[in-house]
């Protein structure tokens, strides 16, 4: 019989070799369809991830923003903290920095003017001091503006440009950032208040920035330079020599700038910033209700503000530290504030006495710095006064205390019913510079727009814990 040459002829090997794919093809199948089916139903076991499985696990949900954080209190801040600004006030702030932005010199800075002559009101007839140009930058910052964004940036980077070539010209031993003398602020404050206000501007300024930003660097750079200037400057009481009409209040915002820059991770001494501390908390006697008022011009309000603001953080601290033994049991709910309590929660008989002082202190201080005949400060507003009102402002919102928002609503109509028509504010008596007044003012009008810079400046650091 003839075959086909063109058909082949099946060899038995070559049929078994089919088969044999085949059947592997079909467990190859089977194998994938179990695996999938292992995949779908598969649950991880409680005690960990399969070893085998590199499947990543699920994204866990961001935990909500918070204005900040410590290590007792978690996530999450009460939103009743902070209050809805006012329209009036609003409208009041658009037009004080309206009028702010354009008494900017060619140089950058803003000045106050002489002591010698107050009567001088036009910004552009004054030469540019620090810690006006300071005061103004902060106001711009507190408003929203920063030196990349914001309508003012321009401005606002210029003021930064001024200040940082003033402390980077002064002299290596110099325990101020600049050379001139006999300005408004020296004379009512002090010789070195340039220093202090250059410094708190900075550390607000860093804390805006990235540590990838370009001028990142060379703002610490400078933060620190003002930090040692500081510290060279204090005196063993702790308060900063070159006193002016109202001395405390220049080492008062010395005290404030070293408690900001230490948050910033500049080179604080310690030590400094305790001395620095004590010397305002010492001002009031608390068994008494007595203040000290030699080096504060005889005027209560500017004592009271410093004692407020500089025993601030370490009473929020005793709030915080009592509050989490109590819920750990190691104080009975209702255990009083005091030494014996303070030691409980971790702290040494020393620091326990040192903080009790300072909460001491604080709710004492914060009571008279509010009094209506002590706000009255010298009969009239002078920018002394506006500076008492933002430290007592400011240390209610770094104490975390509710009581701020009660400030907020009675300082604001105050300061509100107070301006010019023009937008500006000015002092009465002493400070009288429009400009450094209507920085001042802003600064406290705007307060509620920085709760979350305060708030993080005063958060606990606890030590040890």
């Amino acid at each position: 019989m003839l075959r086909n040459r063109n058909v082949p002829v099946p060899h038995t090997a070559t049929v078994m070799h089919r088969r044999i794919i085949l059947i592997a093809a079909l467990v190859a199948s089977a194998g994938t369809v179990i695996m999938l089916a292992s995949f779908k139903h598969r649950t991880v076991p409680s005690d960990g991830p399969v070893s085998h499985c590199p499947v990543p696990p699920p994204v866990a949900e961001e935990p909500p923003k918070c204005v900040f954080m410590t290590v007792y209190e978690g996530v999450g801040l009460d939103s009743s903290f902070v209050l809805r600004t006012p329209e009036k006030v609003v409208l009041a702030e658009q037009r004080g920095l309206q009028w702010l932005v354009k008494a900017q010199a060619p140089d950058g800075g803003y000045g106050a003017g002489s002591h010698a002559r107050q009567d001088i009101m036009d910004p552009h007839a004054v030469s540019a001091d620090p810690a006006t140009t300071a005061m103004v930058a902060m106001a711009m910052m507190r408003m929203g503006h920063g030196i990349d964004q914001g309508a003012y940036s321009t401005q606002l980077k210029k003021a930064v440009e001024y200040l940082l070539k003033q402390v980077e010209a002064a002299p290596k031993d110099a325990v101020n950032v600049t050379a001139l003398q006999g300005t408004q602020i020296q004379s009512k404050l002090g010789q070195n208040i340039d220093v202090a206000l250059t410094a708190q501007c900075l550390s607000n300024l860093s804390a805006k920035l990235n540590d990838q930003h370009p001028m990142k660097l060379r703002v610490m750079r400078s933060l620190n330079t003002c930090v040692a200037m500081i510290q060279r400057a204090q005196l063993s009481d702790g308060s900063v020599q070159g006193d002016g009409w109202a001395g405390v209040l220049q080492s008062s915002f010395a005290a404030s700038a070293l408690e900001s820059a230490k948050a910033q991770g500049a080179e604080v001494d310690e030590q400094a910033l305790d001395l620095a501390r004590d010397y305002q908390k010492a001002n009031f006697d608390v068994s008494t209700g007595s203040v000290a008022t030699e080096r504060a011009a005889g005027i209560t309000l500017y004592a009271v503000s410093g004692s407020t603001r500089n025993s601030a953080a370490e009473a929020r601290e005793v709030n915080e530290r009592i509050a989490q033994a109590k819920k750990e049991g190691k104080l009975a709910k209702d255990a009083p504030i005091s030494v014996d309590a303070l030691e409980e929660t971790g702290l040494s008989r020393t620091e326990a006495e040192k903080y009790n002082t300072a909460y001491q202190v604080y709710n004492a201080a914060k009571q008279q710095a509010q009094r209506e005949d002590v706000l009255s400060g010298f009969g009239n507003n002078g920018g002394e006064e506006f500076l008492s009102f933002l430290q007592t402002g400011e240390s209610l919102v770094i104490g975390k205390d509710q009581g701020w928002k009660n400030w907020y609503q009675q300082t604001t109509g105050r300061i509100v019913a107070i301006q010019n028509n023009d937008g500006s504010w000015n002092g009465h008596h002493c400070i009288t510079s429009p400009v450094f007044c209507t920085a001042t003012a802003l600064l406290i009008l705007s307060i509620n727009n920085d709760i979350e810079h305060l708030l993080a400046q005063g958060a606990v650091k606890y030590r040890g814990n």
